[in-house]
């Protein structure tokens, strides 16, 4: 018997002895043993794990906080988009998508170490209690945040909490030697998730919508209300960016375009038979002509959306790739306010397209920056497409599955105008501290526009491109005379877009400033 252990590493034979005193010990024979491996076999595994833990470790255990490290981890080992939200990030997800949350409705930008009011949204608890745009956030019940590289999440936190309850700010005030301090009570604050509107030209209306909560559709219909009344035809839907949301809000707005009967997208998935989704004519846009902008921002609903018009040929899609998810995720709550975010299905588009790129993949977090080094991003040529998902629309269109909706129409990053100089100036957010400064010098006049002429002529005779010029210098980025005529254009057009939203106009002046020079924006106009 020795002998024949002698051939045995010794590590193994303390294996089989463990072995053999656990199966004396607690399971008492083979017929538990052979239970034991059966059900080891299946999910219990983990909760005979985790009992063994409980009742033999031989320290005492954390057992919540090994729940709220495991749980990440296994939901990670089954898709990129199923995930668990702990208490407090599912009160912050819920707020996005919801279209409020509770807090005191301002809007700041911290160029320096200051938070510095940009607006104060009309009606909310702040403009009540008097905080005006320009204001300097300098305490917060009683705590410093003004010069103490406090980071702005940490601030907004600061700010939000339940409604009805008090914050204290104290803030400086142009003019004022002494801070002033305000109790304002926190309430409901609205988000929105158009952007803006606007009308281009006579007949062309914009409309940018940042996500997909549960408000916008109310929003959507809102804006082209208010854009047909201005005589517009058709209209630019931008969903650069928009990374989705409510799976009910994308099919609401693909209704307002499509008509009877037309798919606007199924999902299926292995417990979930496949559900078909149509137009019921009941829209009310179908006589406006569209065109969607995406790009590899562009994610889920925004792709339910820009799939749907791009199948039944009912528009044109210009810019870039979009993300590629196609996954459906169902949200499963516990009692401790957590939750889970899991996929059940997949969306097809009407053509039978799937929009879900691999993610069996290890890159597929880096998939936008291989993008980037392969040339997608500069050249369609170099879009990787599979000739075995290619699809056909009702009208003939060639159209590819396997990774995100690819535009009709292609519009590579605009690079022009990007030098040395420009580079710095954004790394350093130049031109945003620039901005900033300026808005605070010329506070009085700013705060009488209200138009984007108004804005063009105060612009013209402030003399930014000097003042900008010098304010660089100062910083240690010099331009020389051919930087400056190359990149002085775009540079002075994302000053004009950061001072104008110190305005009344706010986002209303912001954005047609930088889309007047947005190359995809100018694609589809037909510039």
């Amino acid at each position: 018997m020795f002998e024949r252990l002698k051939s045995i590493p010794i590590t193994l034979v303390v294996v089989i002895f463990l072995l053999g005193a656990l199966s004396f010990k607690v399971y008492s024979g083979f017929v538990q043993k052979k239970e034991m491996a059966v059900s080891a076999s299946n999910w219990s595994k983990l909760n005979l794990i985790l009992g063994q833990i409980d009742r033999h470790y031989v320290d005492s255990v954390n057992q919540t906080e090994i729940t709220e490290k495991a749980i990440p981890f296994i939901l990670e080992k089954l898709d990129p988009h199923s995930l668990y939200l702990p208490p407090t990030e599912l009160q912050s997800a819920e707020e996005q998508l919801m279209g409020n949350f509770d807090g005191i409705g301002i809007q700041f930008n911290v160029p320096n170490d200051t938070a510095i009011v940009i607006n104060v949204i009309p009606g909310g608890p702040s403009e009540r209690a008097g905080i005006l745009s320009g204001d300097r956030l300098v305490k917060v019940d009683g705590e410093m945040v003004a010069g103490v590289q406090m980071i702005q999440d940490s601030l907004v936190k600061r700010l939000r909490g339940k409604s009805g309850t008090i914050v204290k700010v104290d803030v400086k005030r142009m003019g004022s030697d002494k801070l002033i301090s305000f109790d304002i009570t926190r309430d409901k604050i609205p988000m929105k998730s158009v952007d803006v509107h606007y009308m281009i030209n006579d007949t062309l209306g914009y409309i940018k919508l940042s996500k997909f909560t549960r408000t916008s559709y109310t929003e959507f219909m809102e804006a082209i209300k208010s854009l047909r009344s201005d005589g517009m035809k058709s209209v630019i839907f931008d969903l650069r960016g928009n990374s989705g949301g409510y799976f009910d809000q994308a099919l609401l707005l693909s209704n307002e375009f499509l008509h009877k009967g037309e798919l606007i997208v199924y999902m299926q998935g292995r417990n979930r038979p496949r559900q078909d989704f149509f137009a019921d004519n009941s829209g009310s846009c179908r006589d406006i002509g569209i065109k969607v902008l995406i790009d590899e921002g562009s994610a889920s609903s925004s792709e339910i959306f820009a799939g749907a018009i791009q199948d039944n040929d009912r528009g044109v899609i210009y810019g870039r790739r979009s993300f590629g998810k196609g996954l459906v995720q169902e949200p499963v709550y516990f009692s401790d306010n957590s939750g889970i975010r899991l996929t059940v299905a997949r969306f097809y588009t009407p053509t039978g397209r799937s929009i879900q790129k691999p993610y069996s993949e290890e890159n597929y977090r880096d998939d936008i920056m291989e993008r980037y080094r392969h040339g997608e991003m500069l050249n369609a040529d170099s879009i990787r497409q599979n000739d075995s998902l290619k699809y056909i629309t009702p009208k003939g269109k060639v159209v590819y599955g396997g990774g995100g909706i690819t535009p009709d129409v292609f519009v590579p990053v605009d690079t022009v105008g990007v030098t040395p100089f420009f580079i710095k100036v954004s790394n350093q957010g130049l031109t945003f501290r620039f901005s900033a400064m300026m808005a605070d010098v010329y506070r009085k006049e700013l705060n009488q526009i209200n138009t984007l002429r108004q804005l063009d002529e105060f612009f013209d005779n402030a003399g930014m491109a000097s003042k900008f010029i010098q304010y660089a210098a100062d910083a240690g980025v010099k331009a020389s005379p051919a930087e400056w005529k190359e990149s002085g254009d775009i540079v002075l057009a994302h000053i004009k877009a950061f001072v104008g939203r110190y305005s009344p106009m706010d986002d209303r002046a912001f954005y047609p400033v930088l889309l007047a020079i947005d190359n995809v924006v100018l694609a589809a106009i037909g510039q």
